[in-house]
């Protein structure tokens, strides 16, 4: 059910089954304060959604799952993860039910968003939820992003590793930008950790 009650059911899908080849390791292992970054940003979005959470894993699942032992929502993972983000968004996808009004779709790496940007991002899609609404840094709009139910089967047709950013571009003239600096920072490379780990505490 939706956090809010009587709102739009909205559901989250954190896509983290990527390899983390440029990082070195499995960054989603890397400690971002006291927490491991996965589970830092599956409880994140939890606090935006509740137990309507679903976390898709790829490389290295049997790895990564128990950090998500004590995690509301659910697991699921992508044999698929080598084709690329798309494949993961699928995965996502189909696990979502009937009753779910909007998804929103959250990157493991982006590890300086917080709860409150994701409840905001929330809040903004709520008012107009037949919208997507997707956060704005610089001159980017991007993830994370909420996508309403009428663009599910856009999500289920992408392909490869170039995400969800063509159905924000397609679905322009509906679109609710929220300004979300944060989502600027993501931890690709060892480098971009020291940067991370003195912003990223809530």
């Amino acid at each position: 059910m939706s956090a809010d009650s009587g709102a739009p059911d909205l559901h989250a899908i954190v896509l983290a089954a990527g390899v983390s080849s440029r990082f070195g390791s499995a960054k989603q292992l890397v400690r971002i304060g006291d927490r491991p970054l996965l589970s830092l940003v599956a409880g994140r979005a939890a606090e935006a959604v509740g137990h309507a959470l679903i976390v898709v894993l790829g490389a290295r699942a049997a790895e990564l799952a128990p950090l998500l032992k004590h995690s509301p929502g659910s697991v699921v993972v992508n044999r698929n993860w080598r084709e690329g983000i798309a494949s993961s968004i699928r995965t996502g996808v189909a696990r979502l039910p009937p009753s779910c009004a909007g998804v929103m779709l959250v990157l493991a790496d982006q590890a300086c968003v917080t709860a409150q940007d994701l409840r905001r991002l929330a809040g903004a899609w709520r008012r107009q939820p037949l919208a997507v609404a997707a956060a704005q840094y610089g001159a980017t709009i991007g993830a994370p992003a909420i996508f309403p139910q009428h663009v599910f089967a856009e999500l289920r047709e992408l392909r490869g590793d170039s995400g969800a950013r063509v159905l924000l571009k397609r679905h322009a003239q509906r679109l609710v930008k929220v300004p979300m600096p944060a989502a600027a920072f993501d931890l690709d490379t060892p480098d971009d950790l020291l940067e991370i780990t003195s912003t990223a505490s809530e």
